[in-house]
């Protein structure tokens, strides 16, 4: 029997661990929520799962599609210490989702962050059995044995480019009310125009899950916090980050497309033409007129993700 398709998506949660405690991070569901195959969407710095509804409705027949909002961001919980926003907890908390959702087949679409995400998890994964062999996949110990379908790496690599790094932490932590819907809209525009062209119903649907209202003011939906981890990254520590990002790279095993907006300014060319020659298992799309990222809600988009992830 068929599913039929649905144009607003699933809200639960599920309860993860951090040094300071238990928090809730929410998420997103569309599709068959009996399909064992999963695609999890996973979104940028200050974004939220919902920036993946068009991807999700395209492909809700074929997957159990699952958006979270990762800690600090949208319907998911605060951190009690700032200190947890960084891509070890953001790892742990997706190893605790996809025990919950016990996957036969798990494909990963990680837009910027969520690529890096995506990436600690994969390199983890794949790192695991060499450091624990024998263990029990999810049992008792060791991590778990995640049954890896693909992977999109959405304008996001093991190498990231300083400028577009200070373009983006110029604005992430800034405290912005706005007294209307459409000033928020206008603000999301001008520090978004890297996402390429989009008409005002796309501007507003990108903004509506990242701003919401309070005490009659629009606010960022996000915890201000998740600024002073990303400011208080230091050259030596970036170096080292991107050595162990590399070399989890280099050993991905499975099927990886690498979508770069032409224009970035965070994934440079040369960094993609690397990515591809050190990764056998790795091919590009590049869309022109689309800086850092790729928002996934134009057709041909949707397309190239949509074909990469359900070919033989």
């Amino acid at each position: 029997m068929s599913v039929p398709s649905i144009t607003e998506p699933r809200l639960d949660s599920v309860a993860c661990a951090s040094p300071a405690g238990l928090h809730r991070m929410a998420y997103w569901e569309w599709g068959d929520p009996d399909n064992d195959r999963v695609l999890l969407c996973v979104h940028g710095l200050t974004r939220t799962g919902r920036d993946f509804d068009l991807l999700a409705q395209a492909l809700q027949h074929d997957y159990r599609v699952v958006c979270p909002d990762v800690v600090g961001r949208g319907r998911s919980d605060w951190l009690i210490n700032p200190a947890g926003y960084v891509v070890p907890q953001y790892v742990a908390d997706m190893v605790t989702l996809i025990a919950r959702l016990a996957p036969a087949r798990l494909d990963w679409v990680g837009t910027s962050m969520g690529g890096l995400i995506g990436l600690g998890l994969a390199g983890a994964a794949v790192a695991s059995p060499l450091m624990r062999p024998g263990r029990d996949a999810w049992g008792l110990g060791g991590a778990p044995d995640i049954p890896w379908g693909r992977m999109v790496f959405n304008d996001i690599g093991p190498a990231l480019n300083l400028d577009g790094l200070a373009r983006i932490g110029a604005y992430v932590g800034q405290d912005l009310r706005f007294a209307s819907f459409q000033q928020a809209v206008d603000y999301v525009q001008s520090v978004s125009q890297g996402f390429g062209p989009h008409d005002a119903a796309g501007w507003a649907a990108l903004t509506e899950h990242v701003f919401h209202e309070q005490d009659g003011q629009w606010v960022k939906h996000y915890d201000l916090r998740i600024a002073q981890p990303f400011a208080l990254q230091t050259p030596e520590a970036m170096t080292a980050a991107e050595a162990l990002l590399w070399q989890a790279w280099d050993h991905l095993p499975m099927p990886v497309l690498v979508v770069r907006g032409a224009q970035s300014d965070l994934l440079l060319a040369d960094t993609a033409q690397q990515m591809i020659r050190r990764n056998p298992h790795a091919r590009c799309v590049e869309f022109q007129g689309v800086g850092h990222a790729p928002t996934l809600r134009a057709d041909e988009q949707v397309a190239a993700v949509r074909e990469f992830l359900l070919a033989p």
